[in-house]
């Protein structure tokens, strides 16, 4: 009988220990018959299974381009292979190949079956779209390489719930971009090119269904750079937009004093499963914490204008090899961080994102008055 396990609930030693012919798969959506994949597998004794990627797909409520969505799972079956993983494959619905031929595995899925909902409905026109999107990447000796998703899903579920009537979140993508990803096992790359034509074509179509409003939240900071690329193609591309996006979460004018005020380590405690991150896992999935193998580092290679926090940075911006500060994979002091401050942290990195929905609203509103009445350039169309 094939074990199936859950590949982002491991650390990234754990990955590293992994028979490299174990097979791991990405599927597209959920349903499928497990029994039916372990056949075709040739019945393993364990198969790891990544996390779904939850649209972008015929089928899923909310398609792109194909070969937009082949070029992401390529990239990721790539990081996987580069790894040493062998078998390492797509699980996508039937007559969806994708041009990925041998890497692919093709079996049934409910949404060729059942009609699947729109992402989001259409009765949540006028509302900002929450585009949650966080990656699948190493967390130290400690925290689970969901680390990232488990984060922005709980802030983006958190704003929606906290303004159902300003906001809709979509499921949250668990893959984004890491450049240093040959540096420790398990972490994914979907490469930067791809990501951003992949979320401009999801901008794209959304904005295609009467969509205004969006905000790419991401909890993952290997991501931003490209968000903010998208934010400006994206605001080109639809002038009456308001497309928006942000340096990770708690981090703004209304969470980061909240952070400062209560955090335990200095400066360098926070860059990367450090007591911030460790925090909030201890508060939303302790279970998938081992606390007793934080190791902390802190001895990030700093200079005035370049150093390693989470709320605090210098003004350079570059992005020498991660192995160069951390033995561990950790930027920070994961041994000091509470379930209360995680729950504190949390609950204010949920205001922030709830206020900066908010002016999204503010600002789509006030900027259509203006065009509206014919301002600029919007008075001789």
């Amino acid at each position: 009988m094939t074990q199936f396990f859950v590949y982002d609930e491991l650390t990234w030693p754990e990955t590293a220990v992994l028979p490299r012919t174990t097979p791991l798969i990405i599927p597209l959506g959920t349903g499928y018959d497990l029994a039916r994949l372990a056949d075709c597998l040739g019945q393993p004794e364990r198969v790891g299974l990544l996390p779904t990627v939850p649209f972008g797909w015929r089928g899923s409520g909310l398609a792109v381009a194909e070969g937009l969505l082949t070029a992401v799972l390529q990239n990721l079956l790539n990081s996987l292979r580069e790894d040493g993983f062998s078998r390492a494959f797509a699980l996508v619905p039937q007559d969806m190949s994708l041009g990925l031929n041998e890497q692919a595995i093709v079996l049934p899925n409910p949404s060729q079956i059942e009609s699947a909902p729109l992402l989001p409905p259409a009765s949540d026109v006028g509302k900002v779209v929450i585009i949650p999107i966080g990656h699948t990447e190493q967390h130290g000796y400690h925290l689970p390489l969901s680390t990232d998703n488990l984060i922005i899903e709980a802030i983006g579920n958190g704003v929606e719930t906290a303004a159902p009537n300003l906001a809709v979140t979509l499921p949250t993508f668990p893959y984004g971009v890491s450049t240093h990803r040959q540096a420790f096992a398990g972490t994914l790359n979907v490469q930067g090119r791809a990501f951003e034509d992949f979320w401009l074509a999801v901008v794209d179509g959304l904005v295609g269904r009467g969509f205004d409003r969006f905000y790419l939240m991401s909890g993952h900071g290997g991501n931003c750079s490209f968000l903010v690329n998208v934010v400006k193609y994206a605001g080109e591309r639809h002038r009456r937009i308001f497309c928006a996006t942000a340096w990770l979460h708690t981090s703004g004018h209304i969470a980061a004093p909240v952070v400062q005020a209560t955090r335990l380590s200095a400066r360098g405690g926070m860059g990367h499963a450090g007591e911030l991150e460790t925090a909030m896992i201890l508060h939303l999935r302790p279970d998938l914490v081992q606390q007793e193998k934080a190791v902390d580092e802190i001895d990030f290679i700093s200079t005035p204008s370049y150093y390693m926090d989470w709320v605090e940075g210098g003004e350079l911006i570059a992005n020498p090899p991660w192995d160069d500060d951390t033995a561990t994979g950790a930027y920070g002091a994961g041994s000091v961080a509470t379930v209360e401050n995680g729950r504190r942290w949390l609950e204010v990195g949920i205001a922030e994102k709830v206020a900066h929905v908010h002016e999204i609203h503010e600002q789509h509103t006030r900027r259509e008055a203006r065009r509206e009445a014919g301002f600029g350039l919007w008075g001789k169309q």
